[in-house]
């Protein structure tokens, strides 16, 4: 979809553009921060691409006002910068929604604009987070599809500090590893995320003191939903309680733990090089290797052999069960994983496939 780019929304009469408001300024320079740490990082514009960047798009509040400074800095940066709407079909009149946010990022100045329809199949991701996660699985393919389509090198998504708390609390009511308790990186691969220092109600000001107006998803209004019984009834009640600033602090735990997961991660691979052998049926650790190491990284050594070389991601009580070969071994027979046979044989921690 393209067309001429028309007036800047939230011009007046004249045609003079929006005053510079502390939202708008507060999010032009996050992005601008971005591209500079992009930059830094290597990234390099693409003449045979049709767009450097895309935005992913939704015509909510957060990706709207992220759209828009986009569009402003992007050409400063000498980047090109298109758009990537994405239909799940899961409400009455999504079409006409996708096609109104389409509209917006062509009046904004982004090309290319495309919108594309995913199919989100009723009852899918019960086993990975319910229909929450089978829409975003959906809608990443529809991004990733894009990006290869126009030859972009990243996406830009609009999540921010207000989704990042949220990320962290639902992790914490898993019981999850610090890998989860890390919430989203500001960088992970192609997707981007210039928000994360930036709170909701400064992108919904954004909204309102450029003259854009944001559709609003009623499905942040359903309580079904964990995320939303999050961001409407416990962090506002943790804001009450506790007092401001709440959600700061949960947005720099999270960055504290993605540091130590990063160094976590690092200590492993370079330990495994050490402690690991293919063995006839599968692969074996050094048991007294891992049982030298603290349980952190011997922990963590396992899940890392099990998911890159099976597959299978563990559970802690999983991974606790075949660490106790380790630390606690009296003879026993083994322990059986997900589609995996763990078994001690004399110094070695194997992991086989299951008969």
């Amino acid at each position: 979809m393209t067309s001429t780019p028309q007036e800047a929304p939230g011009a007046d009469d004249s045609g003079r553009r929006p005053r510079l408001t502390p939202p708008i300024a507060d999010v032009r320079r996050a992005v601008r921060e971005s591209f500079e740490r992009m930059r830094a990082a290597g990234f390099a514009t693409d003449s045979a691409a049709s767009a450097d960047v895309l935005v992913a798009l939704s015509g909510g509040p957060d990706s709207l006002a992220l759209a828009a400074a986009v569009a402003f800095e992007a050409p400063r940066a000498g980047i090109a910068a298109g758009a990537i709407v994405v239909d799940h079909g899961l409400q009455p009149g999504s079409a006409a929604v996708a096609e109104r946010a389409a509209r917006q990022a062509v009046e904004l100045g982004l090309e290319p604009v495309l919108v594309r329809r995913v199919e989100v199949a009723a009852g899918s991701g019960s086993e990975t987070g319910g229909p929450e996660a089978a829409a975003r699985a959906a809608r990443y393919d529809a991004i990733d599809a894009a990006l290869a389509e126009t030859g972009a090198r990243a996406v830009l998504l609009g999540h921010t500090l207000d989704d990042q708390a949220e990320t962290v609390l639902l992790g914490l009511a898993r019981g999850a590893g610090a890998g989860s308790l890390s919430g989203m990186a500001p960088q992970s691969g192609s997707r981007i995320r210039p928000l994360l220092g930036i709170r909701r109600a400064t992108t919904t000001a954004f909204c309102a003191d450029s003259g854009l107006e944001p559709w609003r998803d009623p499905h942040n209004d359903e309580a079904r939903f964990s995320r939303v019984r999050v961001r409407n009834e416990v962090l506002p009640v943790l804001e009450r309680k506790l007092g401001p600033g709440v959600a700061e602090a949960l947005a720099r735990t999270a960055t504290q733990l993605r540091e130590d997961d990063d160094a976590l991660h690092d200590m492993a691979v370079e330990t495994i090089e050490d402690l690991v052998e293919h063995v006839e049926a599968g692969i074996g650790i050094s048991a007294g290797a891992l049982e030298a190491n603290p349980p952190a990284l011997r922990h963590r050594v396992i899940r890392y052999v099990v998911e890159s070389e099976f597959g299978v991601s563990l559970s802690r009580a999983q991974t606790l069960a075949a660490a106790s070969l380790v630390t606690d071994w009296h003879g026993q027979k083994g322990v059986d994983l997900p589609g995996i046979r763990v078994v001690r044989r004399g110094r070695l921690l194997v992991f086989e496939r299951a008969a």
